[in-house]
């Protein structure tokens, strides 16, 4: 396939060139080649063939608009370097050239600015350097960046001599030897993979940066280049670094990641590495790909993943093959036996034989054993990995049925060092999917929402990672409860089968709890667990996501709620393992998730939960006698600053008692002294201040004590977010004084806590008390953008409603993507409805939100209209929807 002629015609091109406006004409040839080449990407043609023809277009354009520069009597060479030197060239890379001084170089630099000029006139995106032989040697020998880029370097234009000095000059005998430029290269990628988790499963990946993207093969192709002197991979001929299988699957895979990569610059007119949701969708498009039993995105996705996979493992044994060529040449292998099937070399666990996995297939699982009982063992050697890999179809029904077999994955599973590394690459290498087929069934599998960050295959080892931590000393600064309640369970191995199966469930339909309970069971039952560690596992299951909901979605303050979870739990060793699971699992989400304020949620609830457990479920606690103990307590503070009992009595009159069961005595004091000494009930009372206490974690409190309207809530959610704060709880309080108590738990926007300031909470008050102070005016607010990633997903209003028959309230839980002015926007409805707020529950999942809203009429009854219920909550979704999609 060839472009049109005139385009690769230098001839027909000069022409052209000099009867025409030259930065016109270059930029109408530019546009032209696009087209083309875009053209020929949608009709089927390989994107390797496009990114090279587009790199010989632009040499070609640059050679023409360089040779009508007057660059006598200078010495100046023009060079290609990166992906440009590489030849490879996307729609919107960089094109990356190297202006390298002569002698005379000095003397060309004006006719060189307006080259550049030119050139960024037509619209080439260029990123150049100018240096002379030795400035590229000093500065090669300090940045092996640099210096890489050097190692790619192809003369355009201009004396090859000078080229040819600084390859002399950087080549390995000069500088970067072999050796060191292997460590530093792996070094760059340990870094670089750290920033991605080290995983190929983010769900919105780099195609060019995360691990199994296209720079782990530019890494191992310059490693090969400095050591071995070839230009490229293919060009390694010997099976010991890539047998014929492993060369097809370099082959493919890139191909594979440069057409995703080209496809990326195609649909978003610009140079982008990122798989973000919404080009995902496009490219699932582009490929023809339709919405089946998978959507077509995660079709695409599971694609996409399969290849980093294999690329990854690629990028290890080539890695680990050069470190035996590289770093232990010439070195007396370090061998010790462990046994008659494997032996250590140089840290590296091997096989004893090519056959050994054909003829014990047991090895299979013993490999992944031994690496989790020997800590001196740092990896698999490269040669065992390809026998694993060819071996794998020996785990079948009478491989899973074997008793040693699953002996075998019980062991790995108690191994004492690197649990999370040993399950890591048996997903790697396919083992845990083939042994365990409903494992095999989440791998790649996408979570598509909007706070998950990883497939459910690469969150359920991140899950498994975190509970190993919990058993981590280095663990207690950030999960100083997580990490004690982990280190007493009767058998840390039941954790990680329950952390294993929790999610295993998603993606078939159906509750996916249901679902990896039933599985749990049958893993349990089928490797010889007893009765009550089976039903502890399965439990564990089918309730992993219970703790979290009741700690943000119920009032955990008050006894009853406590009692009826406690009685769902049932004894303390269930809950120290759901505790457990779910700090694990919420970490294993998405990082985002955990704060100090979700932490302290879970923890009051265990802890009130233990009480009540070891209190005895049958002597609930009595909720008027905590009302009056937190009313004693909270009179005494008071009693020490001059207040009376009858006074007291008196300022408290009307207060229901939610507001004495929620709000630490502490806070009562703060609240009651600042609202005697406020002598003008018509103007709201504003106070705010840092606490750190355990029941709200270091959230900024905001108490406002103001004459109850239907417009409050809208008013103080539209100043808060005027504030640029969020919301993470909200306690209305409704005195029969026709007075309202409302208590704000506030962090910043992006989640951290506010700076202990004193000039900030000041400022805090003021805007509020000012905004309060006429409430009748409507709030302006900003002018929010719907966020990217919600906008990248079709995700509607959810709404329900329940009767709490105890309190006289109904429940309204609403489930829709976060957006700035939410709460706000919601308060204006339940005005225009008549309904009034008694409490508010907030629960943030990344980018969507959960809330609960206590609500009732303007009498405080419970809605009992089914009408008014339905078109309150059709107005909601109507409008919220409408919102989001603007």
């Amino acid at each position: 396939m060839l472009l049109p002629a005139d385009m690769f015609d230098a001839a027909l091109f000069k022409v052209k060139l000099d009867s025409e406006n030259e930065i016109q004409c270059c930029k109408a040839a530019i546009a032209s080649t696009t087209q083309y080449l875009h053209q020929q990407f949608l009709s089927g043609a390989h994107a390797r063939d496009l990114i090279r023809q587009r790199a010989v277009f632009v040499d070609t354009l640059l050679g023409i608009l360089w040779d009508r520069q007057n660059w006598e009597p200078s010495e100046l060479a023009m060079v290609a370097v990166g992906g440009y030197g590489r030849g490879e060239l996307h729609p919107h890379s960089d094109v990356d050239l190297l202006f390298l001084l002569g002698d005379n170089g000095e003397d060309c630099k004006d006719v060189l600015s307006g080259f550049l000029t030119v050139l960024w006139d037509i619209g080439l995106n260029i990123g150049h350097s100018v240096r002379d032989v030795t400035d590229c040697v000093e500065q090669a020998a300090g940045d092996i960046t640099i210096l890489t880029n050097l190692m790619e370097a192809r003369l355009i234009r201009g004396p090859e001599y000078l080229m040819q000095q600084v390859r002399e000059l950087t080549g390995p005998d000069k500088m970067w030897s072999s050796q060191n430029f292997f460590q530093a290269k792996l070094q760059e990628q340990t870094t670089r993979h750290t920033k991605f988790a080290d995983t190929e499963y983010n769900l919105e990946p780099n195609v060019k940066s995360s691990p199994g993207g296209l720079r782990d093969l530019q890494i191992i192709g310059w490693i090969a280049e400095r050591h071995f002197g070839v230009e490229s991979l293919e060009k390694i001929t010997a099976e010991e670094f890539l047998n014929p299988e492993e060369m097809a699957i370099l082959t493919t895979g890139r191909d594979f990641m440069w057409q995703v990569r080209y496809a990326l610059h195609m649909i978003t007119n610009r140079e982008e590495d990122r798989l973000l949701f919404d080009h995902q969708r496009e490219i699932a498009a582009l490929w023809g790909l339709k919405d089946g039993d998978k959507l077509a995105v995660e079709q695409f996705m599971q694609t996409y993943y399969r290849w980093a996979l294999a690329l990854g493992q690629l990028n290890e044994v080539l890695i680990q093959n050069f470190d035996q060529a590289i770093l232990r040449q010439n070195m007396e292998d370090d061998i010790s036996t462990l046994n008659d099937r494997f032996h250590v070399r140089n840290g590296y666990i091997e096989a004893s034989s090519s056959d050994l996995f054909s003829k014990h297939p047991q090895a299979l699982l013993e490999v992944f054993l031994l690496c989790g009982t020997h800590e001196e063992i740092t990896g698999i050697a490269a040669p065992t990995i390809r026998l694993i890999r060819d071996s794998r179809s020996s785990i079948d029904d009478t491989f899973r049925a074997d008793k040693h077999n699953k002996q075998t994955f019980l062991e790995i599973l108690r191994s004492p060092h690197e649990l999370t590394s040993q399950l890591r690459r048996m997903t790697r290498y396919g083992i845990l999917g083939d042994y365990l087929p409903e494992f095999g069934r989440i791998m790649g599998q996408m979570q598509h929402d909007l706070f998950h960050t990883y497939t459910v295959d690469a969150h359920t080892l991140e899950v498994i990672k975190n509970t190993r931590r919990f058993r981590i000393p280095d663990a207690e600064d950030r999960f100083p409860v997580s990490s004690r309640v982990a280190r007493r369970l009767r058998k840390i191995e039941l954790l990680y089968i329950a952390a294993l199966y929790h999610d295993i469930g998603k993606g078939r339909g159906g509750d996916h709890s249901d679902l990896g309970a039933v599985d749990a069971e049958r893993f349990c039952r089928e490797h010889g667990l007893d009765q009550k560690d089976t039903e502890l596992v399965v439990w564990l299951v089918r309730n992993h996501l219970l703790m979290s909901a009741v700690s943000q979605r119920k009032d955990i303050s008050d006894p009853e709620v406590i009692q009826q979870f406690a009685e769902h739990v049932g004894d303390e060793e269930h809950l120290d393992y759901l505790f457990t699971l779910t700090v694990a699992d919420i970490n294993g989400t998405n990082p985002t998730l955990w704060n100090a304020w979700r932490g302290s949620l879970l923890r009051q609830l265990y802890t009130e939960t233990r009480r009540a457990l070891r209190r005895g479920l049958d002597n609930p606690i009595d909720k008027e006698a905590v009302v009056a103990k937190a009313r004693e307590a909270s009179a005494e503070i008071l009693e020490g600053r001059g207040f009376t009992l009858e006074e007291l009595t008196e300022l408290w009159q009307g207060r229901t008692e939610d507001y004495f069961l929620r709000e630490r005595s502490e806070d009562i004091a703060w609240h009651t002294e600042a609202i005697a000494g406020h002598l003008e009930c018509d103007v709201p009372l504003v106070l705010a201040r840092n606490s750190v206490e355990s029941s709200v974690a270091n959230t900024t409190q905001i108490f406002i004590h103001a004459r109850s309207n239907a417009k409050l809530f809208s008013s103080i959610c539209a100043s808060l977010e005027q504030l640029d704060l969020s919301v993470h709880d909200a306690r209305i309080y409704n005195a029969n004084d026709g007075m309202s108590l409302d208590t704000f738990f506030v962090l910043d926007s992006d989640g951290q806590p506010i700076a202990e300031d004193g000039a900030r909470l000041a400022h805090i008050k003021e805007h509020l008390s000012k905004n309060l102070a006429n409430i009748s005016e409507e709030l302006t607010h900003p002018n929010w953008h719907t966020p990217r990633k919600m906008k990248s997903f079709v995700v509607p209003t959810e709404t329900s409603m329940s009767l709490d028959e105890v309190k006289n309230v109904s429940v309204l839980e609403v489930s829709t993507p976060d957006r700035p002015g939410l709460l706000a926007h919601l308060g204006r409805i339940f005005m225009s409805f008549n309904v009034e707020l008694q409490a508010v529950k907030i629960q943030t999942l990344g980018e969507r939100v959960e809330d609960v809203f206590f609500i009732t009429d303007d009498q405080q009854q419970a809605l009992t209209d089914p009408k008014l219920c339905n078109a309150l909550q059709r107005t909601i979704c109507d409008e919220l929807d409408e919102q989001a999609a603007s």
